[in-house]
């Protein structure tokens, strides 16, 4: 890592959100990741999106229910009655009529509340539906054309932590993307509890609380545009900085997102051509949780 690497002593400003965590599992990993990513899909951002909501990791028959491989998921919502409309819509549209899957709760004793999203989707089976078990699990088996489609009564919900973040500002676009790229690369199927829900974990677009010209919940970080460096007065690029990303995490609690934080934050600085790593924070107006950046245990040379 080059040395001019400027870890900036300021924070990131994480909210929380209702977050379920479950599992899809199916013949094959190839159908439980098709029908995760079309589970999470649109599902970027709270500010325009119906929810935010990725992939944590594939897992093996070894640790499944069933004994098939599978994708563990997460869908957050701002409310608890959002999340249950948004596990009822996402499983009953993308992973019940996907081939082969079944769903599982996949938070466990984590939950503080559990709802009832098989024992609602049951009701596709217009009466040829049955309960059963499975390891422990009441499940429903609802009769599809294909066979049956098993889903467990019901998934447990949690207040998870969305919003921890860091900013890559780099020289130019290209090491910008690698260092962002790395991040992704560094946290996506390693660090356990947490997704990345922009298209490819990595957000260009980051935005700030508000707009100071148009009535918008949110609006272009202009702090953060080098476009814009010669322009608005309080800009925070650097000379030289021509390019920033952000990557962004929302994780089932604190511990979770500042482990990836971290993970994140060490991959991309050792890209060379990287000047700063630096947080976006709005003075306690997003979120009540303050993950400050050089307290997060970073090893770097």
């Amino acid at each position: 890592m080059s040395k001019q690497v400027e870890i900036e002593d300021t924070f990131a400003e994480a909210f929380p959100m209702w977050v379920s965590r479950f599992l899809i599992t199916a013949e094959n990993e190839k159908w439980a990741l098709t029908s995760a990513r079309a589970a999470t899909g649109f599902a970027v951002s709270i500010i325009m999106s119906p929810a935010e909501a990725g992939v944590e990791k594939t897992v093996s028959g070894d640790e499944t229910p069933d004994g098939r491989p599978g994708a563990i998921v997460h869908i957050y919502h701002s409310s608890g009655h959002g999340l249950k409309d948004q596990l009822l819509r996402r499983i009953g549209q993308c992973v019940l009529t996907c081939p082969t899957t079944a769903a599982f709760d996949a938070l466990g004793s984590q939950a503080v509340k559990r709802l009832k999203i098989g024992a609602s989707i049951r009701y596709f089976g217009d009466g040829f539906q049955k309960k059963d078990t499975v390891k422990d699990r009441t499940v429903w088996r609802i009769p599809v054309m294909e066979g049956e489609f098993l889903i467990e009564s019901r998934f447990g919900v949690k207040l998870g932590v969305a919003g921890g973040n860091f900013l890559v500002l780099a020289e130019n676009a290209k090491a910008g993307l690698e260092a962002a790229e790395r991040a992704v690369e560094a946290v996506v199927g390693k660090v356990d509890g947490v997704v990345m829900s922009f298209p490819g974990g990595v957000c260009r677009s980051g935005s700030k609380v508000g707009s100071m010209k148009y009535k918008l919940p949110a609006s272009t970080n202009h702090l953060y545009c080098p476009v814009l460096r010669d322009v608005v007065s309080d800009t925070l690029i650097p000379e030289g900085v021509k390019c920033v990303y952000e990557l962004i995490f929302n994780g089932i609690n604190l511990a979770s997102v500042k482990e990836a934080m971290k993970k994140g934050i060490e991959a991309s600085a050792a890209v060379p051509g990287v000047v700063k790593i630096s947080a976006a924070n709005f003075g306690g107006k997003l979120g009540p949780y303050k993950i400050y950046l050089k307290k997060l245990g970073l090893s770097l040379p």
